[in-house]
């Protein structure tokens, strides 16, 4: 047993069942498929699992929050419990990595993680899964865009449950459907296991139901020999990550039989790596991977649409808030959310990261990393909000917030 454990970058939700409160913790980044449920007082320790705190002090800890004794062997088997299923960063872990990323590069494609879960697995049946979205009551409306035939630079679409927002995705791929297309689509998307590198990329093609969906294997050849090799390293981290996953079918059913290729990218970073002078090294990376892309993309002489897969606020005891959130409490955040968009739709990738930096991201903006990446992308576009909503995620009203938006 590691003398300072680190707890890994988990996930968690707050449930009650009868008068209990409970957490259940589970790996993002599917490199455990374990789930472990918590009583609340647990919970509260696992905060003090940094890799600075002794057992001694976790169990001092817990003594001055609750006024009791924590038992020893408590302790030991919930460390125990946490190391099993590979929640402690160690060498398991390591070698659990080293493992998952050599079965992931013998892959022919990446499968559908998500086939029937999230979405109908069976084509046909996605298929119209899809096509309902579109005719939805809170679907887009049927008559056709005010740019429609024009070319079409960038759209940011949800990765929220498809079955409860896909209507609100269908609002951004209308744009697309009814727009002058590219047939090259840069897939820009959220990775909620955090990335070491900033960015995460992959030259694996993409399997769903509808069929398999190509990584534009040129674009990525110029971007790994001109500076972008580097950013290859954690490409298993598209294993489990559903951001760009969620979007496939809809680009499938709104290109139909004609062709089309991917560049599939993951990212994340908080605003204040990129308006922070302290952090200068890590806007290095974030600049030399978005320059590498631009000439990748320059170079293959096409136009290219980039796809934003992106949430906006988090607020809630779900993500960390003290309390639910009321509704008074969302109607501010959306105010929020509108006022921070306006950025976005102007094209002002910095004013973006400052205003969340101003803010000091109190409502958790995910999907920034993505929607900033989509900036620099597509400089000079015009950008519009189509639609905006939010899901709610759990029994305590903890909210997510989204927005469908196309660029010109």
């Amino acid at each position: 047993m590691a003398a300072h454990p680190l707890l890994r970058n988990l996930q968690f939700s707050p449930f009650k069942e009868q008068d209990e409160q409970y957490v259940v913790l589970w790996d993002p980044s599917g490199l455990s498929q374990e789930r472990l449920v918590v009583p609340l007082n647990y919970f509260y320790l696992l905060q003090y699992l940094d890799g600075e705190h002794s057992l001694e002090e976790i169990t001092a800890e817990y003594l001055k929050k609750f006024g009791e004794f924590l038992l020893p062997d408590r302790l030991e088997r919930l460390i125990h419990e946490l190391d099993d299923k590979l929640f402690l960063e160690g060498e398991k872990v390591e070698a659990a990595k080293r493992a998952a990323s050599e079965r992931y590069r013998t892959q022919p494609a990446r499968p559908a993680a998500y086939a029937g879960k999230v979405y109908e697995q069976e084509s046909d049946k996605l298929a119209r899964q899809i096509d309902g979205f579109f005719k939805a009551k809170e679907g887009p409306p049927i008559k056709r865009s005010e740019h429609a035939g024009q070319p079409i630079r960038g759209l940011v679409a949800p990765h929220y449950d498809l079955r409860e927002a896909g209507a609100i995705y269908a609002w951004a791929y209308k744009e697309l459907q009814e727009a002058k297309r590219p047939d090259l689509i840069v897939l820009v998307g959220t990775c909620h296991a955090g990335l070491e590198s900033l960015y995460a990329v992959t030259d694996k093609d993409f399997v769903t139901p509808l069929g398999t969906v190509k990584a534009d294997r040129a674009v990525l050849d110029h971007f790994r020999s001109h500076g972008g090799e580097r950013f290859f390293a954690e490409e298993r981290s598209h294993q489990q990550e559903h951001s760009l996953e969620f979007q496939l079918p809809f680009l499938q059913r709104v290109f139909g039989e004609a062709p089309f290729t991917i560049v599939p990218i993951l990212c994340t970073f908080p605003p204040f790596l990129v308006t922070d002078p302290e952090y200068a090294g890590q806007r290095a990376t974030i600049d030399q991977c978005l320059s590498a892309f631009d000439a990748a993309i320059k170079a293959s002489g096409r136009p290219a649409c980039v796809i934003a897969s992106a949430e906006l606020a988090h607020i809630g005891m779900r993500y960390g808030d003290n309390q639910a959130p009321t509704d008074f409490a969302f109607h501010r955040c959306m105010q929020t959310d509108l006022a921070m968009l306006k950025h976005v739709e102007e094209g002002k990738p910095e004013a973006f990261a400052e205003s969340i930096v101003k803010e000091r991201d109190e409502r958790r903006i995910s999907g920034f990393a993505a929607i900033y990446t989509l900036l620099r992308l597509v400089p000079g576009a015009t950008g519009e909000v189509l639609r905006y909503d939010r899901g709610v995620t759990d029994q305590f009203n903890s909210t997510v917030t989204y927005a469908s938006m196309s660029f010109f």
